[in-house]
């Protein structure tokens, strides 16, 4: 059984169709991207597998149950965690706390425990910091950083910190949105680098949208292509690197012919 299905998944913005039947499986384990223009759909048919839209047609099944009609927060908590293509971090909170917030779903003390200080409350507590500082070295920030104010750090040490906070939930499926942009290169190649580790080391399922061809085909196992919401090719990465259709959304039609090089230099 697939990990993740999405049948025939349709999502209408007025008269616009952003995402039109768009049909993808996700295997336990698998590292896929979906890729295509601006415009392509891409985002919209993340937010409806994680809830932020509700589809106006067809099936999202996580593990087999449908995910229709669930709200962000229960579709986290059953093991569904992600990133924004636009930072989403608590910028006035410091970095252990935004990492804190990403492990609600699974702490078991409620605020009573929590005014009266209760000893269970304070394990908890003790076990949960813990837990953040492994997750904040993980991803690679200096732990010296953890009380720093998010919105201090420069744009990479913001994207980590996001990646963290998803990690915090502990999640089966890793949905990332643009992880890369805005990175230089060094920072793209670690960032790159970090992404097969949480699948090998974490066994954590990932699905990303990223526009870095470079980094795409070096992560990629399976590549899914959108345009005008829909989906026009998916394959592995020398497939779509050669897949004509592929090459006339990103490039016209007058450069299918000997110009697909320039999607991978």
């Amino acid at each position: 059984m697939a990990l993740l299905q999405a049948i025939d998944v349709t999502k209408r913005f007025g008269g616009l169709t952003a995402v039109n039947k768009m049909n993808f499986e996700l295997k336990k384990g698998e590292i896929v991207s979906v890729i295509g223009p601006n415009g392509a759909g891409k985002t919209t048919f993340f937010n409806t597998l994680t809830g932020l839209y509700r589809p106006e047609e067809g099936k999202i099944l996580f593990n087999g149950t449908s995910l229709i009609g669930l709200r962000p927060d229960q579709i986290a908590a059953r093991g569904i965690a992600r990133t924004f293509q636009n930072i989403r971090l608590f910028g006035n909170m410091s970095v252990i706390e935004n990492v804190l917030v990403g492990m609600h779903f699974h702490l078991k003390q409620n605020m009573v425990s929590a005014i009266l200080r209760f000893d269970s409350f304070k394990k908890e507590e003790l076990e949960a910091e813990a837990c953040a500082y492994e997750l904040i070295k993980y991803v690679g920030i200096d732990t010296s950083l953890s009380n720093e104010l998010a919105k201090n750090l420069p744009y990479g040490g913001q994207r980590r910190v996001e990646i963290a906070r998803a990690l915090a939930a502990d999640p089966q499926l890793l949905l990332l949105d643009e992880p890369a942009a805005g990175m230089n290169p060094q920072e793209t190649e670690e960032v790159t680098n970090l992404f097969r580790r949480i699948r090998d080391e974490k066994e954590i399922t990932i699905l990303l949208i990223e526009h870095d061809m470079r980094v795409v085909m070096r992560i990629s196992e399976r590549i899914s292509v959108m345009d005008y919401g829909e989906k026009i090719a998916e394959g592995s990465p020398a497939q779509i690197r050669s897949n004509s259709h592929v090459i006339e959304a990103y490039l016209g039609r007058g450069a299918v012919a000997g110009q697909h090089e320039e999607m991978v230099k």
